[in-house]
């Protein structure tokens, strides 16, 4: 078992910046492909970025290439997801998820709670 904690939410102008943090406990993170995923109109969740299992390979939604960047630090056991040029549109709570396949997939049962992701402009 693994139980992720998210944090670094926040509220934030339009252009600006974030970065989330998912720390996990009880197993290393190494281990597992980490990803983040937000809800979405018509969707459960979306999924926005991942790292491959055991790789520093990451994979980005189109919607966020090139502005978001999602990276891990193993001696901390810490994923983070690094926001710039927020959009009002990124607006949503982010949920980070584990999975001990390759790539994360919405199907895992691995999920933090939630960090709150409010932009405005």
């Amino acid at each position: 078992q693994v139980q992720l904690v998210e944090s670094g939410g926040g509220l934030v102008q339009a252009g600006g910046s974030l970065r989330l943090s998912c720390t996990a406990s009880g197993r290393t993170l190494s281990s597992f492909a980490m990803g983040w995923f937000r809800p979405a109109p018509g969707k459960e969740r979306e999924f926005v970025a991942g790292i491959v299992k055991s790789s520093s390979n990451t994979h980005y939604a189109d919607s966020v290439k090139g502005r978001f960047t999602i990276s891990r630090d193993n001696a901390k056991n810490t994923v983070y997801l690094q926001m710039n040029s927020l959009k009002p549109e990124d607006t949503a709570a982010y949920y980070c998820a584990a999975s001990e396949l390759p790539i994360v997939v919405l199907s895992t049962r691995y999920w933090g709670q939630g960090t709150q992701v409010t932009v405005y402009s």
